[in-house]
């Protein structure tokens, strides 16, 4: 077989803004978007919603466009077409294992999403496994779990280590503890390095949903000692439907297919079928979204030519600008669990007195162009948590549990920041 070049297409840099160490700042598409406002004019579109989905990076749509032309389908063709697209599969793996810092033998399974990747693993847990979970979790990481202990969200980091420490103590028989990098309803840390150590001393394993965190800050499984971590390639600035899950192959490997059906199987016979020893072909059954994969590689290869030291620098900038100005307004009330100094990546969550958080959400888009999230954010234990019980002082039911996401990436700007907070101090205004 012959050797075959992989063309990677990336847009000029020049056009694209600099950090202070001289790097392009990747451009996003759409970022000179224009939207209409109440009156019928235009404005530009601040887009404050990267925690829903982040948009995508030139260099992303680039990476996606050079394939398209020898688009083929991937490991069972021997025209030059499917050779060249699996090896764009196939690299596209090794680039995402490079990104998360993972072990060398670790499997890396390309997904539909955070949530896909999270019931994959559901699926594969040896028989009578126990999840241990925290309360303050996405439903992707709370729901999936045959048999599972739930915990309530702590008080401090310090409460939260020492809450899975007690119940990993409880169990017997495998277990896995599930938490988050990053909360999706307040970006706040969590200390997933200490709950690694708790879990393993306790012969546990760890799966990280870092869906919020990879595309903020530096990921390295190996150094975090985490045995899997999941995430998505629409928060990557890859919005093109894949993401991945990555960890210890033994358990997958010994896992049911999650699909069955062409790719997973060695052979099939007259008494049924041999599937994959290996995770990889065993969980990726059927033609796989292989202009997913390469968009989300091409996101890790983004970030990681673009540096991190930089980007946090002013992700941090831009959200003390954006909790500051909130928090001078009466009435509005930023959501954490930590506490105001706890370290968080760029999601703000908030309510506003006298607003639900629908007619803030669409205040904000009718009137002002502003992008934002409002609801639940598939967190209902958490978000009623965060905005106490009926019945207590500022409690809420479910129907009002509801609070405002604002959320910062690559692209966004200082103009956006302080429109968000003008239009939110114009409401208030207005009561």
């Amino acid at each position: 077989m012959s050797t075959l070049t992989i063309f990677n297409a990336t847009p000029a840099a020049t056009e694209a803004p600099a950090l202070a160490t001289g790097r392009p700042i990747p451009a996003v598409l759409g970022a000179d978007l224009e939207v209409p406002v109440r009156g019928g004019r235009l404005v530009g579109y601040a887009n404050l919603d990267y925690a829903a989905s982040a948009p995508c990076l030139e260099p992303v749509s680039a990476a996606v466009a050079a394939a398209l032309p020898a688009y083929s389908s991937v490991h069972r063709g021997a025209g030059y077409a499917s050779q060249l697209t699996t090896a764009r599969y196939e690299q596209a793996r090794h680039t995402v294992r490079a990104f998360v810092g993972a072990r060398p033998d670790d499997a890396v399974i390309f997904t539909r999403n955070t949530t896909d990747a999270t019931n994959l693993l559901a699926g594969c847990l040896p028989e009578g496994t126990t999840a241990v979970v925290f309360d303050t979790e996405h439903h992707a990481s709370l729901l999936p779990w045959p048999r599972a202990v739930r915990l309530a969200p702590p008080a401090f980091p310090g409460e939260a280590v020492r809450a899975a420490d007690e119940a990993l103590a409880a169990i017997d028989g495998p277990k896995l503890l599930v938490v988050t990098a990053a909360s999706n309803v307040t970006g706040e840390l969590w200390p997933i390095a200490a709950l690694a150590h708790i879990a393993h001393r306790h012969g546990a394993r760890i799966l990280v949903d870092a869906a919020q965190l990879v595309p903020h800050r530096k990921l390295n499984l190996t150094a975090l000692d985490l045995d899997y971590v999941a995430f998505s390639g629409h928060k990557l600035y890859a919005p093109f439907g894949a993401g991945v899950l990555v960890g210890r192959r033994d358990w997958l490997a010994g896992g049911e297919p999650y699909l069955k059906g062409g790719g997973a199987v060695r052979s099939v016979g007259s008494e049924g079928p041999e599937w994959h020893d290996d995770p990889e072909p065993r969980h990726e059954a059927g033609t796989p979204n292989v202009l997913g994969a390469i968009a989300l590689a091409a996101a890790c290869d983004a970030l990681t030519a673009t540096g991190w030291t930089e980007l946090v620098r002013e992700e941090e900038r831009l959200i003390a600008r954006l909790r500051g100005g909130l928090a001078a307004i009466p009435g509005v009330r930023d959501l954490s669990l930590w506490g105001d100094d706890h370290p968080r990546v760029g999601i703000v969550s908030f309510t506003v007195a006298g607003y639900t958080a629908r007619e803030v959400a669409e205040a904000l888009s009718g009137e002002y162009g502003i992008g934002v999230r409002d609801g639940k954010f598939c967190a209902h234990p958490f978000l009623r948590h965060l905005l106490g019980n009926p019945g207590e002082e500022g409690g809420c039911d479910d129907d009002t549990a509801s609070a405002v996401r604002a959320s910062i990436g690559i692209g966004s700007t200082q103009e956006h920041v302080d429109r968000l907070v003008e239009a939110v101090r114009d409401l208030v205004a207005r009561l």
